[in-house]
């Protein structure tokens, strides 16, 4: 089992910037993709952005030139660096970790961090 820890949330105003962290309580390396997703109030959770082992990223077109998310699998963590963020942004962020065995994938969940973007 691996834990997913994030920090970095809080109110910001519109075009400002937030950094989001995710501390794994075990090595990542393994895990095929470490990602960021966010949920807003009465919204399905959705992919903000992620990242694979080898380092390619995928971002979701909503927060693309604005997002950046960087691995570090020596220090086990994953950070979002959020730009130019905007109230739609408002929702919990999610860290995840992905895996994919023979039996299909196992997600790895932290317990969310609130983004909350003012006008």
């Amino acid at each position: 089992q691996v834990q997913l820890v994030e920090s970095g949330g809080g109110l910001v105003q519109a075009e400002g910037s937030l950094r989001l962290s995710c501390a794994a309580s075990a090595n990542i390396g393994g895990i095929n993709a470490m990602g960021w997703y966010r949920q807003a109030p009465g919204k399905q959770r959705e992919l903000v952005a992620d990242v694979t082992s080898s380092g390619s990223a995928t971002y979701a077109d909503s927060v693309k030139g604005r997002f950046t998310i960087s691995r570090d699998n020596a220090k086990n963590t994953v950070e979002l660096q959020m730009n130019s963020l905007k109230p739609e942004d408002t929702a919990v962020y999610y860290c995840n970790g992905r895996t994919w065995g023979w039996s299909g994938p196992t997600d790895y969940w932290g317990q969310g961090t609130q983004v909350t973007v003012s006008s």
